[in-house]
């Protein structure tokens, strides 16, 4: 068996598709997506848009896009209103890493994230969910507050 390097970000060997960051800005900027779900493509070797979300979207359709049995990153752009009545969005980076997921998936997403993290940098906030409870509309709203 090969002796894997842990202390970089490479140990996994999964890179990051190149049109991830855009889709971000895309996200972030334009205001193009409700959300973006990352999967890892292991025959690629890197990390890959899997599918991108409509602004007209709703949370439950984001939530019904996350595998049950297996893992996933996304980002999901939260609007809401302040107590002072002013509109705003949070962006939200989330690991989604269910229980029921193989232990090799647990693994690769566990040792990739840093990776793409860094490709997505300018998230406000980050959620690693195991189970659906984790990722309920009011974990967000409470932490957006």
């Amino acid at each position: 068996m090969a002796f894997v390097r842990t202390s970089s970000n490479a140990s996994s060997g999964m890179g990051v598709a190149p049109d991830i960051r855009q889709t971000f800005l895309e996200l972030q900027m334009k205001k193009a997506f409700r959300y973006v779900i990352f999967k890892i493509e292991e025959k690629q070797k890197q990390v890959i848009v899997e599918k991108t979300g409509a602004t007209t979207e709703s949370y439950d359709d984001f939530l019904a896009s996350l595998p049950e049995n297996d893992c996933r990153y996304a980002l999901y752009d939260f609007d809401f209103v302040t107590g002072e009545n002013v509109q705003k969005s949070k962006i939200f980076f989330i690991a989604w890493s269910p229980a029921t997921s193989r232990i090799r998936a647990k693994m690769l997403y566990s040792t990739s994230k840093d990776r793409i993290k860094h490709e997505l940098d300018g998230f406000h906030y980050e959620i690693q969910a195991t189970d659906p409870t984790e990722v309920e509309i009011d974990v967000l709203r409470e932490r957006a507050h």
